[in-house]
């Protein structure tokens, strides 16, 4: 068995989480073992540095250049912890966001120079890339109407990137669909509007076969 990388983006409330654990069950069933993780984050130094970066009350003043550096220092601790070792012994890896949130949400949204979010992330990853990247895309309007409801409904958790203004995340979601454009190949753009049966359809069609050429 050949070892995996599929990577998931999308605005806050695409229904990545859910995607992923639907995806995860699919492939066990088949045999396959599946490894889950998350960026930032994902080992014991990233889940520290994601503390810092989301949910502490001393990250108010924390500028886009240290953000784009504790991402890629939580990133490259997780390829070589955690990725590395599991693509080696032939896993799937399903990643909850990689470094395309990057150039998204620091280059696009923060609006930092994209050569050098382009080489920092190049330092983190080295050749440790995706296979596929799946997009979920879902409009600006349905976005923070989940967002919205999450925060209603589940304990509060402060989240510093969240507390964004609306023209932030129309810039992020301009960065992911100059991203899908410039490497269609690996990033498959997927209507995250419909049902979640029919996303999971969607994922599955564009898996299929990149699962099938890794079973040799």
């Amino acid at each position: 068995m050949k070892g995996l990388l599929i990577s998931f983006e999308g605005t806050e409330g695409c229904g990545k989480s859910t995607q992923i654990a639907l995806l995860a069950e699919r492939l066990h069933a088949l045999g396959r073992t599946v490894r889950l993780v998350r960026e930032p984050g994902g080992t014991p130094i990233g889940e520290e540095i994601r503390h810092t970066l989301k949910h502490s009350d001393k990250n108010h003043a924390m500028t886009a250049e240290a953000e784009l550096l504790l991402m890629n220092a939580s990133r490259a601790q997780l390829v070589r912890e955690i990725i590395r070792p599991a693509l080696a012994a032939g896993e799937i890896v399903l990643c909850d966001r990689y470094y395309d949130s990057t150039s998204a949400y620091q280059g696009y949204g923060r609006g930092l120079d994209l050569k050098l979010v382009s080489a920092v992330i190049d330092f983190a990853v080295g050749e440790t890339r995706p296979h596929l990247t799946l997009l979920l895309q879902v409009p600006a309007e349905v976005s923070a109407a989940r967002l919205a409801s999450r925060q209603s409904t589940l304990p509060f958790i402060r989240d510093r990137i969240e507390e964004a203004d609306r023209d932030f995340f129309e810039r992020v979601v301009k960065g992911y669909q100059a991203i899908a454009a410039a490497d269609p190949q690996r990033v498959k753009i997927i209507n995250a509007t419909d049902t979640v049966a029919a996303v999971g359809a969607g994922i599955w069609q564009q898996l299929e076969p990149l699962l099938a050429g890794s079973q040799g």
